[in-house]
């Protein structure tokens, strides 16, 4: 576009008085004074003010509005659309936040559902910089929908760095999602390059915006399935002004003890099993006791008695109303006071609440509470029952078989509770005990990423933070790469306790070009052969290479260095058990690379990802290693080809495929 197009200009001219009118804002709110006598208030006022500073900072390589909408109905008026609201010193806007209801049409209206929009304007940028436009003409007869080479160009994109906003790019389906009342739990089923991660963070963002009040002080929670994932995604809801959401990862969220590392595949199998549940469940029950002796309360130069019978029938009601094992236990001694005011008023006393209070806090009361009902610790219970068989039995009896039980057992048992090498298996049936005992809080909203990789035991624990809030569970069953892979979302659902919530599927990729994904889809068949087949929708079909090699090592040092000159982010994707040797051959050359995973893993231009790891990332350029490789180092074939599948699916631009041994059978047919 020629760079002295008049329209052009004007709205160069638009966009620095938008970016003006945000400084204007941000300084008036950074100029507020707090006046209060309340130390607590005043603190509560400067994380007020601080945050409301965050969601006004201005990017300038970051584009303040991607897009224009010029209404007909029910009056002529033009919208600029943008990632965040800005108002002049009138309160006239000048940029719409595109979560704003009058937003919708940019990503919805089409030529045969105008929305009343007119003209819909698209913005092409460059660092920052305007450098095109884009006029579409809704109001048109002819029905065929225009493509967008400023919307193909933004898809297309080359990246550098942590994941990006797309709010440029929603398209019509995402956006039906990411619009989703926050009483809602959807279920997105997204074929690789389909923008399922992103529509998550983009739905989170849309809720916290339209239901700012409810989920402020619920909360939002974004659970990925990695530290390297999470900051990858990391800069997304910041860059859409929100910072109030918290990331974590499954491991972090049941870290009630520390972790080891994983622990064999059969046992973690069998730990994130559905039916360990109802063996915990048995296990916290079964230390209450019935009592044998009465109650008996010095008071004075009285001394009350509770009868056994008496204080049996109180343990049996607490028992039967559903409550956690904590909350019952506290509500014990409170009963039993309760029964010695009775007898107190039955002989002529006078008792209050005040009475009750004392004789529940008297030492007869909590020694004979206690002792009918003990305290439980999640920790030493379960390491009780992996030491003794005896107890193990006991409560698996008719849920696990005698072999199972067996397999649960640690051959040499720990000292205590404290030396215990714990896994992350271990450490899910430690927060279950956990909420047995006293329930987890919920949160408004959770955001669930390849939830597909997730135990039984897992996703109950994740549904607990949420058992009262909705939930966005994303994930690809055909990307399933643990041995506890969910075998269908409808059975996920029903362990995070949202069993008939929606079910949506992606199928469309954005991002991987259609030479990749159609060769990639080749393992379907054999991996997820229920699954409706991706189809790319871009018009650039990328490259693909497929090249053997004498030694992979080597030939993947030099198409890197051949790579590297070519704009975007590069990924070198190789097996588990060939990153130290990658981490050589690449040091020995010189070049500059970070391993996905390290402690100093930063930002570079060439990233080295274990296979391993690869799952929710995407890179511009992919060199992948050895995929028979990638295979066998799984436990089973087909989670072996699940793991080559997400690692085939990462690229957008280019895929480079290096093999010394044969390829799997499947890519060769």
């Amino acid at each position: 576009m020629p760079p002295d197009d008049p329209t052009l200009d004007d709205e160069r001219s638009y966009l620095a008085t938008s970016r003006a009118a945000l400084a204007v804002m941000r300084a008036k709110t950074g100029s507020l004074e707090i006046a209060s006598a309340d130390p607590v208030n005043t603190e509560f006022l400067k994380q007020a003010i601080w945050r409301r500073m965050k969601e006004l900072e201005d990017d300038p390589d970051v584009p303040l509005f991607f897009g224009r909408l010029d209404y007909l109905e029910p009056a002529p008026e033009t919208f600029h659309i943008g990632r965040r609201h800005v108002n002049d010193e009138a309160g006239e806007p000048l940029v719409v936040d595109w979560r704003a209801e009058i937003s919708v049409p940019f990503y919805r209206a089409s030529k045969t559902e105008p929305m009343g929009v007119g003209t819909r304007r698209r913005f092409g940028f460059t660092h920052g910089e305007m450098t095109a436009f884009e006029d579409e003409d809704l109001t048109s007869s002819d029905a065929v929908e225009e493509h967008s080479d400023i919307l193909d160009a933004e898809i297309e994109r080359p990246r550098s760095g942590p994941m990006r906003d797309i709010v440029a790019t929603i398209q019509p389906e995402q956006d039906v999602i990411v619009r989703a009342g926050v009483e809602q739990t959807i279920c997105v089923q997204g074929a690789p390059g389909t923008g399922k991660t992103a529509v998550g963070l983009h739905r989170a963002a849309y809720l916290l915006y339209a239901y700012r009040d409810q989920l402020s002080r619920a909360g939002v929670l974004v659970v990925g399935p990695n530290a390297s994932f999470l900051r990858y995604i990391g800069d997304v809801l910041p860059a859409l002004g929100e910072i109030e959401a918290k990331q974590t990862t499954v491991e972090e969220m049941v870290a009630r003890v520390k972790i080891a590392g994983p622990g064999p595949a059969p046992v973690d199998v069998l730990k994130g099993d559905a039916r360990m549940a109802e063996v915990l469940h048995r296990a916290v029950w079964s230390g209450i006791q019935l009592p044998k002796d009465s109650l008996v309360v010095p008071r004075g130069s009285h001394r009350w008695r509770v009868p056994a019978y008496e204080a049996e029938e109180l343990v049996t009601e607490l028992r039967t109303r559903g409550i956690r094992y904590g909350a019952g236990r506290g509500m014990l001694p409170q009963r039993l006071a309760h029964a010695v005011l009775l007898r107190m008023e039955a002989a002529g006393d006078s008792p209050d609440d005040r009475v009750q209070d004392a004789v529940a806090r008297s030492r007869p009361v909590k020694q004979y509470a206690e002792a009918l009902w003990p305290a439980v610790d999640p920790v030493k219970l379960l390491f009780r029952l992996f030491t003794d068989a005896a107890l193990l039995a006991e409560h698996a009896d008719g849920v696990l078989t005698e072999e199972e039980q067996k397999l649960l057992l640690w051959e040499k048992a720990p000292r205590s509770a404290g030396a215990a090498r714990w896994s992350v298996a271990d450490a899910t049936l430690i927060d279950e005990i956990a909420d047995l005992v006293d329930r987890t809080p919920s949160l408004g909203h959770v955001v669930l990423d390849e939830a597909q990789d997730l135990s039984a035991m897992q996703l109950r624990a994740v549904g607990r933070r949420c058992s009262t809030g909705s939930m966005t569970v994303l994930g690809d069953i055909a990307q399933g790469t643990t041995p506890w892979a969910t075998p269908s979302w409808d059975e996920a659902l029903t362990h995070l306790g949202k069993s008939g919530a929606h079910t949506e599927e992606l199928t469309a990729g954005f991002r991987v070009p259609g030479q990749v994904i159609e060769y990639a889809a080749r393992l379907l068949p054999q991996i997820a052969p229920h699954l409706t087949p991706p189809t790319a929708v871009r018009r650039a079909r990328g490259e693909l290479t497929i090249t053997r090699v004498a030694d992979s090592l080597a030939a993947a040092v030099t198409t890197v260095a051949e790579v590297s000159e070519r704009p975007g982010s590069i990924g070198l994707i190789v097996p588990d058990a060939l990153v130290a040797d990658t981490r050589k051959a690449l040091q020995d050359k010189g070049i500059t690379f970070a391993v996905l995973g390290d402690e100093e893993d930063v930002e570079t231009h060439l990233d080295v990802v274990p296979a391993s790891l690869a799952k929710g990332l995407e890179f511009d350029h992919v060199v992948l290693l050895e995929p028979a490789a990638i295979v066998a180092g799984e436990a089973d074939e087909r989670t072996g080809l699940r793991r080559l599948y997400v690692c085939l699916t990462r690229a957008v631009t280019s895929l480079a495929v290096l093999h010394a041994e044969d390829l799997p059978t499947v890519l060769t047919t």
